[in-house]
């Protein structure tokens, strides 16, 4: 790769501070809106520089100054799109809710944010081919993704405290299983079309989905660990 240049290509010198300011960050969030969708059609290893550069207004070179290189646009993408639902599901500032209808709004939220927002799992599931290699070395990550194991701890907690929920499970696991559901049903939505010829990509689909986890969840927490 090219070394970095020393200010941002097609600068104008005599442009003021703060509107270059603007301009450098509409630039890098159209170059992320192309990367994304680039990267998530066709995966880490399919997309190209060149053709994210030639699909958005700027160059090749700009993506080199505000990213680095490839990779760098991939954490930069990766980062991004868990900023987006995270800050999503801070949103519906669920505290003040009753726990079990916090946890429904909560896995309800979860699912249709999925299916509107497919571009996550597929990039997710790019990045899980490459063994998670630039969220390891990422430094946002893990105060990124913090917060819905928080909420997730808050709305368990007060539910065992009101016997809403008897079952003491952790936040990180609960969190998985709403994630494995809700990214499943992008990732296979055409591998089940073809074996089985049920449609996942449908209203009354992502409905029933809703509820069965809903009932499942809730079940699942409102019924005491036999083992223990």
């Amino acid at each position: 790769m090219s070394a970095e240049p020393a200010t941002p290509p097609g600068s104008e010198p005599g442009s003021t501070g703060p509107r270059k300011t603007r301009s450098a960050k509409r630039s890098k969030a159209e170059l992320l809106d192309v990367a994304t969708a680039e990267f998530a059609r066709i995966g880490y290893f399919g997309a190209r520089v060149d053709e994210i550069a030639a699909k958005s207004s700027t160059t090749k070179r700009m993506i080199y100054y505000y990213f680095g290189d490839k990779d760098g646009l991939f954490t930069a993408v990766l980062e991004r799109a868990y900023a987006d639902i995270r800050a999503a599901e801070k949103a519906l500032d669920l505290s003040g809710l009753p726990p079990r209808e916090a946890l429904a709004r909560l896995i309800d939220h979860t699912l249709r944010w999925h299916a509107a927002h497919p571009e996550l799992a597929r990039l997710v599931a790019s990045e899980n081919a490459l063994d998670a290699m630039h969220l390891r070395q990422s430094p946002r990550q893990a105060g990124t993704n913090l917060p819905i194991l928080q909420t997730l701890a808050d709305i368990l907690a007060r539910g065992r405290a009101d016997g809403s929920f008897v079952r003491d499970v952790a936040a990180v696991d609960l969190h998985l299983q709403m994630s494995a559901i809700a990214l499943f049903r992008v990732t296979n939505r055409p591998t089940i079309e073809a074996t089985f010829g049920v449609r996942m990509d449908t209203e009354e689909s992502l409905n029933t989905a809703i509820d069965d986890l809903t009932e499942m969840v809730c079940a699942w927490l409102s019924t005491p660990d036999p083992t223990k």
